[in-house]
């Protein structure tokens, strides 16, 4: 009797632990590949936003979205790029050596949410899109 429970815990502790560690290390997302859910402008994903903020978060927050915009400014070094001034996007690989301010450009990426204190949208794990 003893022992049917041991091997029946042993059994439970495997299983469980095989579930933690299927869970921890499942594969990493690869949004280049995904196709997107949405393809908007930055300008529109703000004033969705800015207008009911829950429902937008519920719309497109973790997401693979499309954003196409002007280039307000970017940073070579950290490989960031802020669209109209409101979108503010993280590129996984090194941005292009010809990318110019006020050129119009198309991104995808994992959409991370809004912050409300800098009125700015955040994306990760983006990459240019042809338009």
């Amino acid at each position: 009797m003893k022992r049917n429970k041991i091997i029946a815990i042993l059994i439970l502790v495997l299983i469980a632990g095989y579930l933690i560690y299927s869970y921890i290390y499942q594969s990493h997302r690869d949004i280049a590949s995904e196709e997107g859910s949405f393809t908007v402008t930055a300008d529109q994903i703000h004033n969705e936003f800015k207008t009911d903020e829950k429902k937008a978060n519920e719309k497109y927050l973790d997401k693979t979205i499309a954003v196409t915009g002007t280039v307000s400014s970017f940073d070579v070094a950290e490989n960031t790029i802020v669209l109209d001034e409101k979108m503010f996007a993280v590129f996984k690989d090194k941005l292009p050596a010809d990318l110019k301010v006020l050129s119009k450009i198309k991104i995808k990426g994992r959409f991370m949410g809004y912050d409300d204190l800098l009125e700015e949208l955040k994306m990760d794990q983006c990459v240019f899109e042809s338009e």
